[in-house]
Protein backbone atom coordinates (compact mmCIF):
# COMPACT_ATOMS: atom_id res chain seq x y z
CA UNK A 1 0.00 0.00 0.00
CA UNK A 2 2.89 2.35 0.76
CA UNK A 3 4.35 1.88 -2.75
CA UNK A 4 0.97 2.69 -4.27
CA UNK A 5 0.62 5.75 -2.06
CA UNK A 6 4.11 7.01 -2.91
CA UNK A 7 3.58 6.40 -6.62
CA UNK A 8 0.32 8.36 -6.68
CA UNK A 9 1.78 11.16 -4.56
CA UNK A 10 4.93 11.45 -6.67
CA UNK A 11 2.90 11.40 -9.87
CA UNK A 12 0.86 14.42 -8.74
CA UNK A 13 3.91 16.23 -7.34
CA UNK A 14 6.37 15.62 -10.17
CA UNK A 15 4.67 14.79 -13.48
CA UNK A 16 3.79 17.39 -16.10
CA UNK A 17 0.59 19.18 -15.09
CA UNK A 18 -0.99 18.68 -18.49
CA UNK A 19 -0.48 14.91 -18.20
CA UNK A 20 -1.80 14.89 -14.64
CA UNK A 21 -4.81 16.97 -15.64
CA UNK A 22 -5.93 14.67 -18.43
CA UNK A 23 -5.15 11.42 -16.64
CA UNK A 24 -7.23 12.51 -13.63
CA UNK A 25 -9.83 14.56 -15.48
CA UNK A 26 -10.89 12.18 -18.24
CA UNK A 27 -12.31 9.46 -15.96
CA UNK A 28 -13.81 12.12 -13.68
CA UNK A 29 -15.39 13.90 -16.65
CA UNK A 30 -16.67 10.60 -18.04
CA UNK A 31 -18.27 9.75 -14.69
CA UNK A 32 -19.84 13.20 -14.29
CA UNK A 33 -21.10 13.22 -17.88
CA UNK A 34 -22.70 9.85 -17.20
CA UNK A 35 -24.16 11.31 -14.01
CA UNK A 36 -25.49 14.29 -15.96
CA UNK A 37 -26.79 12.01 -18.69
CA UNK A 38 -28.48 9.91 -16.04
CA UNK A 39 -30.23 12.95 -14.53
CA UNK A 40 -31.04 14.23 -18.01
CA UNK A 41 -32.46 10.86 -19.10
CA UNK A 42 -34.59 10.78 -15.93
CA UNK A 43 -36.03 14.06 -17.16
CA UNK A 44 -36.55 12.65 -20.66
CA UNK A 45 -38.16 9.46 -19.33
CA UNK A 46 -40.53 11.39 -17.10
CA UNK A 47 -41.36 13.96 -19.79
CA UNK A 48 -41.90 11.32 -22.49
CA UNK A 49 -43.43 8.47 -20.48
CA UNK A 50 -45.57 10.54 -18.10
CA UNK A 51 -46.46 14.20 -18.68
CA UNK A 52 -45.33 17.81 -18.28
CA UNK A 53 -46.82 18.13 -14.79
CA UNK A 54 -44.74 15.15 -13.64
CA UNK A 55 -41.65 16.68 -15.24
CA UNK A 56 -42.23 20.00 -13.52
CA UNK A 57 -42.97 18.34 -10.16
CA UNK A 58 -39.69 16.41 -10.27
CA UNK A 59 -37.87 19.59 -11.34
CA UNK A 60 -39.23 21.32 -8.22
CA UNK A 61 -38.12 18.38 -6.06
CA UNK A 62 -34.64 18.33 -7.59
CA UNK A 63 -33.25 21.28 -5.56
CA UNK A 64 -34.56 19.58 -2.42
CA UNK A 65 -32.98 16.22 -3.27
CA UNK A 66 -29.75 18.13 -3.82
CA UNK A 67 -29.71 18.65 -0.03
CA UNK A 68 -28.59 15.02 0.19
CA UNK A 69 -25.90 15.69 -2.40
CA UNK A 70 -24.84 18.69 -0.34
CA UNK A 71 -24.58 16.62 2.83
CA UNK A 72 -22.45 14.06 1.02
CA UNK A 73 -20.37 16.91 -0.36
CA UNK A 74 -19.99 18.39 3.14
CA UNK A 75 -18.49 15.22 4.61
CA UNK A 76 -16.83 14.10 1.38
CA UNK A 77 -15.15 17.26 0.13
CA UNK A 78 -14.10 18.14 3.66
CA UNK A 79 -12.47 14.73 4.02
CA UNK A 80 -10.93 14.91 0.55
CA UNK A 81 -9.42 18.35 1.16
CA UNK A 82 -7.89 17.31 4.49
CA UNK A 83 -6.69 14.00 3.02
CA UNK A 84 -5.02 15.61 -0.02
CA UNK A 85 -3.07 18.08 2.11
CA UNK A 86 -2.13 15.27 4.55
CA UNK A 87 -0.86 13.16 1.65
CA UNK A 88 1.14 16.14 0.37
CA UNK A 89 2.93 16.67 3.68
CA UNK A 90 3.10 12.94 4.61
CA UNK A 91 0.85 13.34 7.67
CA UNK A 92 -0.07 9.66 8.18
CA UNK A 93 -1.62 10.34 11.58
CA UNK A 94 -4.35 12.53 10.03
CA UNK A 95 -4.81 10.17 7.09
CA UNK A 96 -5.84 7.23 9.25
CA UNK A 97 -8.57 9.27 10.98
CA UNK A 98 -10.26 10.53 7.80
CA UNK A 99 -12.71 7.73 6.96
CA UNK A 100 -14.11 7.21 10.46
CA UNK A 101 -14.76 10.89 11.12
CA UNK A 102 -16.21 11.64 7.68
CA UNK A 103 -18.56 8.67 8.18
CA UNK A 104 -19.63 10.06 11.55
CA UNK A 105 -20.30 13.44 9.97
CA UNK A 106 -22.37 11.85 7.18
CA UNK A 107 -24.46 9.92 9.72
CA UNK A 108 -24.99 12.99 11.90
CA UNK A 109 -26.01 15.31 9.07
CA UNK A 110 -28.33 12.72 7.51
CA UNK A 111 -30.20 12.19 10.79
CA UNK A 112 -30.40 15.88 11.70
CA UNK A 113 -31.08 17.47 8.30
CA UNK A 114 -32.15 15.02 5.58
CA UNK A 115 -34.50 12.59 7.31
CA UNK A 116 -36.75 15.23 8.99
CA UNK A 117 -37.47 16.68 5.54
CA UNK A 118 -39.74 13.66 4.89
CA UNK A 119 -42.36 15.08 7.25
CA UNK A 120 -42.23 18.50 5.59
CA UNK A 121 -42.21 17.34 1.96
CA UNK A 122 -45.47 19.02 0.98
CA UNK A 123 -44.78 22.48 2.43
CA UNK A 124 -41.25 22.37 0.97
CA UNK A 125 -42.51 21.61 -2.57
CA UNK A 126 -45.25 24.21 -2.13
CA UNK A 127 -42.60 26.73 -1.05
CA UNK A 128 -40.89 26.16 -4.40
CA UNK A 129 -44.07 27.11 -6.24
CA UNK A 130 -45.76 23.72 -6.60
CA UNK A 131 -49.56 23.62 -6.83
CA UNK A 132 -52.17 21.10 -7.93
CA UNK A 133 -50.88 18.11 -9.90
CA UNK A 134 -47.35 19.53 -9.98
CA UNK A 135 -47.31 19.65 -6.16
CA UNK A 136 -48.58 16.08 -5.91
CA UNK A 137 -45.95 14.71 -8.30
CA UNK A 138 -43.16 16.62 -6.57
CA UNK A 139 -44.13 15.37 -3.09
CA UNK A 140 -44.43 11.76 -4.22
CA UNK A 141 -40.99 11.82 -5.86
CA UNK A 142 -39.30 13.67 -2.99
CA UNK A 143 -40.58 11.36 -0.25
CA UNK A 144 -39.27 8.25 -1.98
CA UNK A 145 -35.92 9.94 -2.64
CA UNK A 146 -35.63 10.79 1.06
CA UNK A 147 -35.96 7.13 2.01
CA UNK A 148 -32.62 6.64 0.28
CA UNK A 149 -30.97 9.66 1.93
CA UNK A 150 -28.47 7.63 4.01
CA UNK A 151 -27.32 5.88 0.83
CA UNK A 152 -26.92 9.13 -1.09
CA UNK A 153 -24.86 10.78 1.64
CA UNK A 154 -22.66 7.81 2.57
CA UNK A 155 -21.96 6.81 -1.04
CA UNK A 156 -20.93 10.33 -2.01
CA UNK A 157 -18.75 10.69 1.08
CA UNK A 158 -16.75 7.56 0.24
CA UNK A 159 -16.42 8.54 -3.40
CA UNK A 160 -15.09 12.00 -2.57
CA UNK A 161 -12.43 10.44 -0.33
CA UNK A 162 -11.25 8.24 -3.20
CA UNK A 163 -11.01 11.37 -5.35
CA UNK A 164 -9.01 13.04 -2.58
CA UNK A 165 -6.39 10.32 -3.08
CA UNK A 166 -6.19 11.42 -6.72
CA UNK A 167 -7.62 8.07 -7.89
CA UNK A 168 -10.22 9.42 -10.31
CA UNK A 169 -10.47 6.26 -12.39
CA UNK A 170 -11.45 4.16 -9.39
CA UNK A 171 -13.94 6.80 -8.22
CA UNK A 172 -15.46 6.97 -11.70
CA UNK A 173 -15.91 3.20 -11.87
CA UNK A 174 -17.73 3.26 -8.53
CA UNK A 175 -20.12 5.91 -9.86
CA UNK A 176 -20.73 4.06 -13.11
CA UNK A 177 -22.08 0.97 -11.33
CA UNK A 178 -24.81 2.92 -9.55
CA UNK A 179 -25.63 5.24 -12.44
CA UNK A 180 -25.92 2.43 -14.98
CA UNK A 181 -28.32 0.54 -12.72
CA UNK A 182 -30.40 3.69 -12.21
CA UNK A 183 -30.59 4.43 -15.93
CA UNK A 184 -31.61 0.85 -16.70
CA UNK A 185 -34.27 0.62 -13.99
CA UNK A 186 -35.98 4.02 -14.45
CA UNK A 187 -38.00 3.26 -17.62
CA UNK A 188 -38.74 -0.26 -16.35
CA UNK A 189 -40.11 1.03 -13.04
CA UNK A 190 -42.09 3.86 -14.66
CA UNK A 191 -43.67 1.98 -17.55
CA UNK A 192 -43.54 -1.79 -17.08
CA UNK A 193 -44.09 -1.86 -13.30
CA UNK A 194 -46.46 1.16 -13.45
CA UNK A 195 -44.76 2.83 -10.48
CA UNK A 196 -45.29 6.24 -12.08
CA UNK A 197 -43.07 9.08 -10.82
CA UNK A 198 -42.13 7.10 -7.72
CA UNK A 199 -40.44 4.58 -10.02
CA UNK A 200 -37.81 7.13 -10.99
CA UNK A 201 -37.00 7.78 -7.32
CA UNK A 202 -36.83 4.07 -6.44
CA UNK A 203 -34.50 3.45 -9.38
CA UNK A 204 -32.20 6.19 -8.09
CA UNK A 205 -32.23 4.76 -4.56
CA UNK A 206 -31.29 1.28 -5.78
CA UNK A 207 -28.51 2.78 -7.86
CA UNK A 208 -27.20 4.56 -4.76
CA UNK A 209 -27.33 1.29 -2.80
CA UNK A 210 -25.03 -0.36 -5.34
CA UNK A 211 -22.85 2.78 -5.28
CA UNK A 212 -22.42 2.41 -1.49
CA UNK A 213 -21.64 -1.30 -1.71
CA UNK A 214 -18.92 -0.80 -4.31
CA UNK A 215 -17.39 2.09 -2.31
CA UNK A 216 -17.44 0.11 0.92
CA UNK A 217 -15.73 -2.87 -0.72
CA UNK A 218 -12.99 -0.63 -2.09
CA UNK A 219 -11.92 0.34 1.41
CA UNK A 220 -12.74 -3.01 3.04
CA UNK A 221 -10.49 -4.85 0.57
CA UNK A 222 -7.58 -2.52 1.37
CA UNK A 223 -7.36 -0.84 -2.02
CA UNK A 224 -6.98 2.68 -0.62
CA UNK A 225 -3.53 4.31 -0.81
CA UNK A 226 -3.65 5.26 2.89
CA UNK A 227 -4.56 3.59 6.17
CA UNK A 228 -8.36 3.57 5.98
CA UNK A 229 -10.33 1.41 8.42
CA UNK A 230 -13.80 1.42 6.86
CA UNK A 231 -15.42 -0.33 9.83
CA UNK A 232 -14.13 2.15 12.42
CA UNK A 233 -16.27 4.90 13.91
CA UNK A 234 -13.60 6.22 16.28
CA UNK A 235 -14.22 9.90 16.94
CA UNK A 236 -11.35 12.39 16.81
CA UNK A 237 -12.39 15.92 17.66
CA UNK A 238 -9.72 17.77 15.70
CA UNK A 239 -10.17 15.70 12.54
CA UNK A 240 -13.96 15.85 12.74
CA UNK A 241 -13.94 19.64 13.10
CA UNK A 242 -11.37 20.02 10.31
CA UNK A 243 -13.57 17.99 7.94
CA UNK A 244 -16.66 19.90 9.02
CA UNK A 245 -14.95 23.25 8.42
CA UNK A 246 -13.32 22.35 5.11
CA UNK A 247 -16.46 20.81 3.61
CA UNK A 248 -18.86 23.48 4.84
CA UNK A 249 -18.57 25.71 1.71
CA UNK A 250 -19.85 22.83 -0.41
CA UNK A 251 -22.89 22.43 1.81
CA UNK A 252 -23.46 26.18 1.89
CA UNK A 253 -23.47 26.19 -1.91
CA UNK A 254 -26.19 23.54 -1.86
CA UNK A 255 -28.36 25.44 0.62
CA UNK A 256 -27.83 28.67 -1.26
CA UNK A 257 -28.78 26.84 -4.44
CA UNK A 258 -32.02 25.79 -2.75
CA UNK A 259 -32.71 29.39 -1.76
CA UNK A 260 -32.02 30.43 -5.35
CA UNK A 261 -34.46 27.79 -6.61
CA UNK A 262 -37.16 29.01 -4.22
CA UNK A 263 -36.93 32.64 -5.28
CA UNK A 264 -36.49 31.83 -8.99
CA UNK A 265 -39.36 29.33 -9.21
CA UNK A 266 -41.69 31.62 -7.29
CA UNK A 267 -40.70 34.59 -9.44
CA UNK A 268 -41.60 32.57 -12.55
CA UNK A 269 -44.91 31.26 -11.15
CA UNK A 270 -45.98 34.67 -9.87
CA UNK A 271 -45.03 36.53 -13.03
CA UNK A 272 -45.42 33.94 -15.77
CA UNK A 273 -47.35 30.87 -14.61
CA UNK A 274 -46.84 27.10 -14.81
CA UNK A 275 -46.12 27.10 -18.56
CA UNK A 276 -43.15 29.40 -18.04
CA UNK A 277 -42.08 27.28 -15.06
CA UNK A 278 -42.01 24.15 -17.23
CA UNK A 279 -39.86 25.90 -19.85
CA UNK A 280 -37.40 27.18 -17.26
CA UNK A 281 -37.19 23.75 -15.61
CA UNK A 282 -36.33 22.18 -18.98
CA UNK A 283 -33.73 24.86 -19.80
CA UNK A 284 -32.19 24.54 -16.35
CA UNK A 285 -31.83 20.75 -16.62
CA UNK A 286 -30.17 21.13 -20.03
CA UNK A 287 -27.76 23.68 -18.60
CA UNK A 288 -26.94 21.38 -15.68
CA UNK A 289 -26.20 18.59 -18.14
CA UNK A 290 -23.87 20.83 -20.16
CA UNK A 291 -22.04 21.76 -16.94
CA UNK A 292 -21.24 18.16 -16.01
CA UNK A 293 -17.76 18.10 -17.63
CA UNK A 294 -16.85 20.97 -15.31
CA UNK A 295 -17.83 18.88 -12.29
CA UNK A 296 -15.31 16.29 -13.48
CA UNK A 297 -12.56 18.89 -13.82
CA UNK A 298 -13.39 20.21 -10.35
CA UNK A 299 -12.99 16.77 -8.83
CA UNK A 300 -9.62 16.33 -10.54
CA UNK A 301 -8.32 19.79 -9.59
CA UNK A 302 -8.97 19.23 -5.88
CA UNK A 303 -6.27 16.59 -5.19
CA UNK A 304 -3.80 18.23 -7.59
CA UNK A 305 -4.07 21.61 -5.85
CA UNK A 306 -4.35 20.10 -2.36
CA UNK A 307 -1.44 17.66 -2.54
CA UNK A 308 0.87 20.23 -4.14
CA UNK A 309 -0.20 22.81 -1.56
CA UNK A 310 0.52 20.37 1.25
CA UNK A 311 3.98 19.74 -0.24
CA UNK A 312 4.71 23.46 -0.60
CA UNK A 313 4.73 23.47 -4.42
CA UNK A 314 2.92 26.77 -4.80
CA UNK A 315 3.88 27.51 -8.41
CA UNK A 316 2.28 24.21 -9.43
CA UNK A 317 -0.77 25.08 -7.34
CA UNK A 318 -1.26 28.28 -9.34
CA UNK A 319 -0.53 26.60 -12.65
CA UNK A 320 -3.05 23.87 -11.92
CA UNK A 321 -5.86 26.41 -11.51
CA UNK A 322 -5.01 28.08 -14.82
CA UNK A 323 -4.66 24.83 -16.76
CA UNK A 324 -7.87 23.32 -15.46
CA UNK A 325 -9.82 26.53 -16.11
CA UNK A 326 -8.52 26.71 -19.69
CA UNK A 327 -9.39 23.07 -20.32
CA UNK A 328 -12.91 23.68 -19.01
CA UNK A 329 -13.42 26.50 -21.48
CA UNK A 330 -12.25 24.38 -24.42
CA UNK A 331 -14.58 21.55 -23.43
CA UNK A 332 -17.72 23.56 -22.83
CA UNK A 333 -17.50 26.21 -25.57
CA UNK A 334 -18.67 23.93 -28.45
CA UNK A 335 -21.75 22.80 -26.50
CA UNK A 336 -22.59 26.40 -25.64
CA UNK A 337 -22.32 27.30 -29.31
CA UNK A 338 -24.69 24.49 -30.35
CA UNK A 339 -27.40 25.38 -27.85
CA UNK A 340 -27.08 29.06 -28.76
CA UNK A 341 -27.63 28.26 -32.44
CA UNK A 342 -30.34 25.63 -31.86
CA UNK A 343 -32.31 26.63 -28.72
CA UNK A 344 -35.66 25.23 -29.89
CA UNK A 345 -34.20 21.86 -30.86
CA UNK A 346 -32.42 21.70 -27.51
CA UNK A 347 -35.62 22.34 -25.55
CA UNK A 348 -37.47 19.76 -27.67
CA UNK A 349 -35.17 17.05 -26.30
CA UNK A 350 -37.00 17.45 -23.01
CA UNK A 351 -40.29 19.02 -24.07
CA UNK A 352 -41.26 17.41 -27.39
CA UNK A 353 -43.08 19.64 -29.88
CA UNK A 354 -42.68 22.73 -27.71
CA UNK A 355 -42.54 25.78 -29.99
CA UNK A 356 -40.59 28.72 -28.58
CA UNK A 357 -41.66 32.29 -29.15
CA UNK A 358 -39.06 34.78 -30.37
CA UNK A 359 -38.85 36.19 -26.81
CA UNK A 360 -38.33 32.72 -25.35
CA UNK A 361 -35.50 32.07 -27.82
CA UNK A 362 -33.80 35.27 -26.61
CA UNK A 363 -34.39 34.27 -22.99
CA UNK A 364 -32.77 30.86 -23.47
CA UNK A 365 -29.76 32.35 -25.25
CA UNK A 366 -29.27 34.96 -22.51
CA UNK A 367 -29.60 32.25 -19.86
CA UNK A 368 -26.87 30.16 -21.52
CA UNK A 369 -24.45 33.01 -22.21
CA UNK A 370 -22.49 32.35 -18.99
CA UNK A 371 -21.53 28.78 -19.86
CA UNK A 372 -18.06 29.58 -21.32
CA UNK A 373 -17.13 31.54 -18.16
CA UNK A 374 -18.32 28.92 -15.69
CA UNK A 375 -14.97 27.04 -15.67
CA UNK A 376 -13.47 30.00 -13.78
CA UNK A 377 -16.30 29.88 -11.24
CA UNK A 378 -16.18 26.11 -10.73
CA UNK A 379 -12.39 25.90 -10.51
CA UNK A 380 -12.29 28.89 -8.16
CA UNK A 381 -14.81 27.39 -5.75
CA UNK A 382 -12.80 24.14 -5.77
CA UNK A 383 -9.47 25.93 -5.43
CA UNK A 384 -10.35 27.87 -2.26
CA UNK A 385 -10.93 24.93 0.13
CA UNK A 386 -8.20 22.84 -1.55
CA UNK A 387 -5.62 25.33 -0.26
CA UNK A 388 -7.25 25.97 3.13
CA UNK A 389 -9.05 29.16 2.03
CA UNK A 390 -12.57 27.77 2.40
CA UNK A 391 -13.94 31.04 3.84
CA UNK A 392 -13.97 32.62 0.38
CA UNK A 393 -16.24 29.90 -0.98
CA UNK A 394 -18.67 30.33 1.91
CA UNK A 395 -18.76 34.12 1.58
CA UNK A 396 -19.31 34.04 -2.19
CA UNK A 397 -21.93 31.30 -1.93
CA UNK A 398 -23.99 33.17 0.64
CA UNK A 399 -23.59 36.58 -1.00
CA UNK A 400 -24.54 35.27 -4.44
CA UNK A 401 -27.93 34.13 -3.19
CA UNK A 402 -28.81 36.44 -0.29
CA UNK A 403 -27.30 39.70 -1.55
CA UNK A 404 -27.83 39.30 -5.29
CA UNK A 405 -30.42 36.64 -6.17
CA UNK A 406 -33.11 37.22 -3.56
CA UNK A 407 -33.52 40.99 -4.14
CA UNK A 408 -33.16 40.64 -7.91
CA UNK A 409 -35.81 37.93 -8.22
CA UNK A 410 -38.23 39.68 -5.89
CA UNK A 411 -38.01 42.99 -7.73
CA UNK A 412 -36.93 42.73 -11.39
CA UNK A 413 -39.42 40.15 -12.80
CA UNK A 414 -42.27 42.01 -11.11
CA UNK A 415 -41.19 45.32 -12.61
CA UNK A 416 -40.00 44.27 -16.09
CA UNK A 417 -41.46 40.83 -16.80
CA UNK A 418 -40.59 37.14 -16.36
CA UNK A 419 -37.73 37.33 -18.88
CA UNK A 420 -35.76 39.16 -16.20
CA UNK A 421 -35.39 35.84 -14.38
CA UNK A 422 -33.04 34.88 -17.21
CA UNK A 423 -31.40 38.30 -17.56
CA UNK A 424 -30.80 38.81 -13.85
CA UNK A 425 -29.29 35.32 -13.51
CA UNK A 426 -26.74 36.13 -16.18
CA UNK A 427 -25.86 39.54 -14.74
CA UNK A 428 -25.38 38.04 -11.27
CA UNK A 429 -23.12 35.26 -12.57
CA UNK A 430 -20.96 37.74 -14.50
CA UNK A 431 -20.57 39.77 -11.28
CA UNK A 432 -19.64 36.67 -9.25
CA UNK A 433 -17.10 35.60 -11.87
CA UNK A 434 -15.32 38.96 -11.67
CA UNK A 435 -15.35 38.72 -7.87
CA UNK A 436 -13.77 35.25 -7.97
CA UNK A 437 -11.05 36.45 -10.35
CA UNK A 438 -10.16 39.29 -7.96
CA UNK A 439 -9.82 36.80 -5.08
CA UNK A 440 -7.77 34.39 -7.20
CA UNK A 441 -5.37 37.21 -8.08
CA UNK A 442 -5.04 38.05 -4.37
CA UNK A 443 -4.38 34.41 -3.44
CA UNK A 444 -1.76 34.05 -6.17
CA UNK A 445 0.11 36.99 -4.63
CA UNK A 446 -0.12 35.35 -1.19
CA UNK A 447 1.29 32.10 -2.56
CA UNK A 448 4.21 33.99 -4.13
CA UNK A 449 5.56 34.99 -0.70
CA UNK A 450 5.12 31.62 1.05
CA UNK A 451 8.26 29.49 1.60
CA UNK A 452 8.85 27.19 -1.34
CA UNK A 453 9.43 23.45 -0.94
CA UNK A 454 12.88 22.06 -1.74
CA UNK A 455 11.19 19.69 -4.17
CA UNK A 456 10.26 22.45 -6.56
CA UNK A 457 13.43 22.57 -8.62
CA UNK A 458 12.97 19.04 -9.94
CA UNK A 459 9.23 19.48 -10.42
CA UNK A 460 9.47 22.82 -12.19
CA UNK A 461 11.85 21.25 -14.69
CA UNK A 462 9.18 18.67 -15.56
CA UNK A 463 6.20 21.07 -15.51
Amino acid sequence: MMNVANHQRNFILEEKLSKIMWRLSLPAIAAMVLYGLNAFMDTVYIGQLLNEDALTGVALAYPLTSIMMGLGSWAGTGAANILSIAIGNNDTNTQQKIVANSTLLSIFTTCVIAMPCYFFAEPLIRMLGGTGEILEYGVRYFKIALIGAPLWVYGLTLNFIVRGEGKMKEAAIMMIFGLALNMMLTPIFISFLNLDVEGAAWATNLGMLLYCIVGFLYFYQGRASFNANITSLKFDRDTFLAILKSGFPGFIMTIMGLIQAIVVFNAIVNNGGNDELTLFAAANRIMLFLMTPLFGLMRALQPVAGINYGAGNYDRVKSSFLKFSGAGFLIIAPFWLLITIFPTESINLVLPNRLLTSQEVIDIRIFMVMLPLLPLVFMGLTFFPAINREKYGSIIGMARQLVFYVPAMLILPRMFGVQWVYYASTIIDVTVTLWILIIIRKLFKELDVLPISNQNTKQDERR
